[in-house]
């Protein structure tokens, strides 16, 4: 019988791990999973197990500073994951086996003073920085005005790029010609690839406390028409443009988050194309659900629940509101993973 897994791949899925830590790449790599993305909290989590800690102990010689440990250690288990996933990278000539590099997320620190166009600029500078000698690497950078007004000087560059924290429409489509600008003027369009994450969950989140009156079929499918709508309008802008590699969407933010969901329920509503970034866990219950999965995720649901959809929720609200709740969640992770270094420092150090 075939896997879930399995399934998910021929219905058209490309699956991605939301995580770089290499016991999970191990175990789902062989099931399907063919690329990966990290963050601050996916690095402090694996530092938090003290596998690393040889690691961290030759860092800590090596480097003073804690943010420098924070990156050298980022990079490390980045560039470890790629080398893991090389393999897909080239037998698919390119279009999986990718792993995301996250750029620096105090850049959209509420306390960070730095202009727009400051922030693009320090965007495009560390862009360089971590592309540089890496052939599977994505560098991820956010859908904010700083991410945004950075996207066609990277994308020009030649620098392969994942857009991160995209809630809407407007931003995807910002992101989307900004990149589109730059590749055409670096030129080498056999080797183009980008992908824009949408985040699904976090959308439904919002409905269930921010929107009153939906309708009972409709709660808790504004994050699937949402995923849906912008998927369908990224296969259509790219049809006739004659690319070899896919660009594509990345489902994020797929974990169940309303009480009522199964685990799988994002995985089975957009189940059928571009890719999906699951967690560890999530990842694990699909394998173990022995459920079947259909291509679904270029078929949105009926008429009088797109309606109504559309009748109540204001998508310029949902998008501030969650983008200044995303922020917040950017930014402090990678406090959060200083902070965890610092921790480790000072234990490594004791014990030494």
């Amino acid at each position: 019988m075939t896997s879930p897994l399995q399934q998910l791949s021929d219905a058209g899925t490309t699956l991605w791990l939301d995580s770089v830590d290499p016991d999970f790449i191990d175990a789902f790599q062989p099931l399907g999973v063919s690329g990966a993305t990290s963050n601050p909290i996916i690095i402090a989590g694996l530092l938090e197990t003290g596998r690393f800690d040889d690691d961290l102990a030759k860092f800590f010689e090596a480097h003073a500073s804690d943010e420098d440990v924070a990156w050298a250690m980022t990079d490390k288990l980045v560039s470890d994951a790629q080398a893991k996933f090389h393999g897909d990278w080239e037998r698919s000539a390119g279009d999986t086996g990718w792993v995301s590099f996250e750029l620096d997320p105090l850049i959209e620190d509420v306390d960070n003073p730095q202009s727009t166009e400051e922030r693009a600029a320090r965007y495009v500078e560390l862009g360089k920085q971590w592309a540089a000698g890496h052939e599977n690497r994505m560098i991820k950078v956010p859908a904010t005005p700083g991410g945004l007004a950075a996207l066609e000087e990277l994308s020009a560059l030649g620098i392969t790029l994942n857009v991160t924290l995209i809630f809407s429409a407007r931003q995807y489509e910002a992101a989307r010609d900004a990149v589109w600008r730059g590749r055409q003027r670096f030129g080498q369009l056999d080797r183009f690839k980008s992908v824009y994450s949408i985040f699904v969950s976090r959308v439904d989140v919002y409905t269930q406390k921010k929107v009153a009156g939906l309708t009972d079929g409709a709660q808790g499918l504004m994050g699937v028409v949402n995923a849906k709508r912008i998927g369908i309008a990224n296969a259509g802008f790219w049809s006739d443009k004659e690319l070899e590699l896919q660009q594509e969407m990345i489902f994020a933010s797929t974990g169940a988050k309303l009480d009522w969901q199964a685990e799988d329920y994002y995985i089975a509503h957009l189940a059928g194309s571009d890719i999906l970034t699951n967690p560890p866990e999530t990842t694990q219950a699909i394998h173990d659900s022995g459920k079947a999965y259909a291509s679904v995720s270029r078929v949105l649901p009926d008429q009088d629940i797109l309606s109504d959809l559309d009748a109540k929720v204001d998508v310029p609200a949902m998008e501030a509101f969650l983008m200044e709740e995303g922020l917040a969640k950017f930014a402090e992770p990678h406090k959060q993973l200083i902070a965890t270094i610092r921790d480790k420092r000072a234990a490594l150090t004791a014990a030494g």
